[in-house]
């Protein structure tokens, strides 16, 4: 399935990423999943929360660089071979993962992935009951 995931541009220094937290716990707004990659100079925080909209809104007003891009989560058992059997069934229609990080919680994991072509990725899953 398709959800809403806010990207937002970090310098990399000390308190940033508590300062985006802050600002969103304020407004009681929930972390689902978070990702951090960084360089020596800025960091993109990628997050899922419970209302992104409103998140993007609050974050640009506290002077954030943040937008909303669409990825795809799908949930699996927590052995990494469906991780694998997911990442397989894209390799092998040529469809690329950009960037993917997962979370787990208990015998299940939620798989966030970014693909150069979501719909063909989604179709995909689909067609092999993975979403």
């Amino acid at each position: 399935m398709i959800v809403s995931q806010l990207s937002i541009f970090l310098e990399n220094k000390a308190g940033r990423l508590a300062k985006v937290l802050e600002v969103l716990g304020n407004e009681n707004i929930r972390v689902i999943a978070l990702s951090v990659a960084d360089t020596t100079e800025f960091g993109i925080l990628r997050l899922i929360v419970s209302d992104p909209e409103k998140a993007k809104a609050i974050l640009k007003q506290n002077s954030f660089t943040v937008n909303i891009t669409e990825v795809i989560s799908v949930i699996t058992p927590c052995e990494a071979k469906h991780y694998a059997g997911i990442l397989k069934i894209l390799s092998d229609l040529d469809i690329s993962v950009e960037y993917t990080y997962a979370f787990s919680s208990g015998e299940k994991s939620v798989i966030i992935l970014r693909c150069n072509n979501n719909d063909k990725a989604i179709e995909a899953l689909k067609e092999n009951k993975m979403i």
